[in-house]
């Protein structure tokens, strides 16, 4: 179901700081255009934890708005579980194919605390629901047991798995029952997952390289693992300098070069060093971006 190609899609921001719409607009072309087949605004990339509430729902209006085939798969996370609700609900409204739910953070809830907040979501909506699992932002772990327990649920119909842990995803890969994706949500592991079974990734790095990351899940899954792997080799210091500060930092740089947004992260991120800038451009240049 969406499984391929998703761009967790920077949100762009003008001098003011308020979203620049037309570039979000031009951001969905660009991603349409060169292979991404689904679209997920306001997921961690695109600054959801800074955004109003009427800005995150008025993002996710204008991708679903301006997409002409992708699928739109919203970001709905919270740590609370009536606000996660909220968000769902206003996602479903807007005619979203999908949301991409993340693990509650900061609070660190029991494994039960964990299932019960996504059962609670899955029954507010009639849309499907992708799990978020990322320990490194939350402080917890969705462990294998709870993620196959989630799978059983009628609408829970996929993961995105960024811990890291391997063998986690694997015992996953192994146990899932019939139509539950698992996604990588890790641009550095995605090849070696595909190679295990993974359906997909979400991907921080198709916001610059949407064709490249496209061509390599597309050769992946025609078994074409020699030529997928040249790509992913190519890519590899991209996905390694992307994160060399804060998530979505680095990201928001090269994107301004690209002509989208002023690259400037909602505070208390902030902008790339000047000391990595170079890093980036390097980046830039190798992989011809501009």
């Amino acid at each position: 179901m969406f499984g391929g190609t998703a761009t967790a899609l920077i949100t762009p921001f003008k001098d003011d700081g308020s979203v620049d719409e037309d570039g979000l607009r031009r951001l969905v072309d660009f991603q349409e255009e060169n292979g991404a087949n689904v679209l997920i605004p306001c997921g961690s990339t695109g600054e959801s934890a800074t955004l109003s509430h009427e800005e995150h729902i008025r993002v996710v209006e204008i991708v679903r708005d301006q997409a002409k085939h992708a699928k739109i798969i919203a970001g709905a996370g919270s740590n609370s579980t009536a606000e996660a609700v909220y968000l769902s609900k206003a996602a479903a409204d807007l005619g979203c194919d999908g949301i991409l739910s993340i693990s509650p953070y900061y609070n660190k809830p029991t494994q039960e605390g964990i299932y019960l907040h996504f059962k609670a979501i899955s029954e507010a909506i009639d849309i499907p629901l992708i799990i978020y699992n990322v320990p490194g932002r939350t402080g917890s772990n969705i462990t294998a047991d709870t993620t196959l327990r989630l799978a059983e649920l009628p609408n829970i119909s996929a993961i995105k798995e960024a811990s890291g842990n391997v063998n986690q995803i694997q015992e996953i890969l192994c146990k899932r029952p019939k139509g539950f994706e698992v996604l990588s949500g890790d641009d550095g592991l995605t090849f070696p997952l595909m190679g295990m079974g993974c359906d997909g990734v979400i991907s921080v790095a198709a916001n610059c390289c949407p064709r490249s990351m496209s061509q390599m899940i597309n050769l992946c899954k025609q078994e074409k693992y020699l030529e997928a792997r040249e790509i992913h080799f190519k890519l590899m210091p991209l996905f390694n300098d992307l994160f060399i500060e804060s998530n979505p930092i680095p990201i928001k740089y090269v994107m301004k070069r690209l002509g989208y947004g002023n690259g400037r992260p909602r505070l208390p991120l902030t902008e790339l060093s000047a000391k990595n800038r170079p890093i980036l451009d390097m980046d830039i240049a190798r992989l011809g971006l501009i």
